[in-house]
């Protein structure tokens, strides 16, 4: 059956987002061949949300402690792409990859699945 997920994640700059996942989120990987690293994920949920439009999806990775996070990586060089806002489900923010990709950052609020 289903034994994992493979997320990816198109990019302008495939080499420079690569490197910010190996150096600056310091993140497991496999080099799949030719420098085409591959990422050990954090426990991953998946959620569906009603779309107003046309269907979509996300990536939002998951943090304990918001602002913690975020200072660690402003001290890496992260940029922030929105403020922190407040949701009754976490506290949400979204940061640039050097490709140009948005990824959320949100601390939950809610149980979380990846802990069963």
């Amino acid at each position: 059956m289903i034994n994992g997920a493979h997320v990816v994640i198109y990019s302008r700059d495939a080499e420079a987002d690569r490197l910010f996942f190996r150096d600056v989120l310091g993140w497991a990987h496999v080099d799949a061949g030719h420098g085409w690293l591959v990422f050990k994920a954090p426990p991953a949920e998946v959620a569906f949300h009603p779309a107003d439009g046309e269907p979509s999806h996300e990536l939002m990775l998951m943090c304990d402690d918001l602002d913690a996070t975020m200072t660690e990586l402003v001290a890496n060089g992260v940029a922030f792409t929105r403020p922190v806002s407040e949701a009754r489900w976490g506290r949400v923010t979204g940061f640039r990859l050097p490709g140009g990709s948005d990824i959320g950052l949100y601390e939950p609020l809610h149980p979380v699945a990846h802990g069963l």
